[in-house]
């Protein structure tokens, strides 16, 4: 078996808990996994649970697993990439999806580029873009927002600036903490013009997966619950 070439590999990981790797992520993914010993990850039981499913030839004992999520010190990220500046191939882990994109991944990845370390992008999925595959919007400009404001005044003010965007053609993408998801998409329904589309993809991947595209009328008159289902929302004009 060859050696590993020291770098930092970002390792997607399944979008649903329902789905086993081996569905969604390459077989070479699968086998990497196998011989990294150095992982920092969003969440350490989800991170075991998840390389506990890849293969049960892991030892997880003899891993080392530090964890980086939204709460770490970015005072600590520099201790964090010591093995791999040791000569160690590391990965990163997110909880759902691939790491460094709206993930605190990207902390340890912005590091590992000041450094001159290699980066390795691996294969997975991504609700972003799997989104924006089936929402029948514009794949040639769009903007990703993240969470939008909580503060009712905030938000309704962000949805009609992304509107304003929508309107020169670029598709907006944006998500939601997934029981909050009922009252964005009402929301997005209330405020937007009876035209503009939205897209609500639930659950991507996943064996409850479902990509609606409506206008805000239609889905002003639609019974929906997308209650605790992770969800990408994405709005255009065209």
């Amino acid at each position: 078996m060859t050696q590993v070439k020291p770098a930092l590999y970002l390792f997607p990981v399944p979008m649903s808990a329902d789905v086993a790797p081996a569905e969604v992520l390459p077989a070479p993914n699968l086998e990497l996994l196998t011989r990294v010993k150095y992982f920092a990850v969003e969440n350490i039981r989800s991170a075991r649970r998840f390389l506990r499913a890849v293969s049960r030839d892991i030892d997880i004992d003899s891993l080392s697993l530090v964890e980086l999520s939204e709460h770490t010190p970015e005072s600590e990220i520099a201790s964090m990439i010591q093995p791999l500046v040791e000569g160690n191939a590391m990965g990163v882990i997110s909880e759902a999806g691939c790491p460094a994109v709206a993930d605190p991944g990207a902390l340890l990845v912005a590091e590992a580029q000041r450094r001159g370390l290699p980066v390795v992008p691996l294969v997975g999925p991504s609700s972003i873009l799997m989104s924006l595959m089936a929402s029948g919007f514009n794949g040639q400009q769009f903007t990703f927002h993240g969470y939008l404001p909580i503060d009712a005044h905030a938000r309704v003010k962000a949805i009609r600036e992304m509107e304003r965007a929508a309107h020169r053609g670029v598709t907006q993408i944006f998500i939601e903490t997934p029981y909050r998801n009922n009252r964005l998409l009402a929301d997005l329904a209330a405020t937007l013009a009876p035209a503009t589309r939205i897209c609500v993809a639930a659950d991507v991947t996943g064996p409850a997966e479902s990509i609606v595209t409506l206008t805000a009328s239609g889905w002003r008159s639609r019974k929906y619950d997308y209650a605790k289902i992770p969800t990408i929302f994405l709005i255009s004009s065209l």
